[in-house]
């Protein structure tokens, strides 16, 4: 790794866990030049309508600090 991608590491590792997933998700799809819309208009109802149903309260939702700190507890595990 040069100095510079350690420094962004660095850098990146600081940020709060929901800025991180942002930052994942815009570098994972840097790689793919010719993404599927079709699939973007599938997710973006799938978020709509996971939306709604928090909304109309038939669902509820952990904190993004809760998600990740169960995933951090589950990777000690392994």
């Amino acid at each position: 790794m040069t100095r510079a991608t350690q420094t962004i590491l660095e850098r990146a590792l600081r940020l709060k866990p929901v800025e991180r997933a942002e930052l994942i998700d815009e570098l994972f799809h840097s790689f793919d030049k010719g993404r599927n819309e079709k699939i973007d208009v599938l997710w973006t109802e799938e978020a709509e309508s996971r939306l709604n149903a928090y909304d109309a309260g038939k669902i509820s939702a952990d904190s993004a600090e809760a998600v990740f700190e169960r995933i951090n507890k589950a990777k000690k595990r392994f």
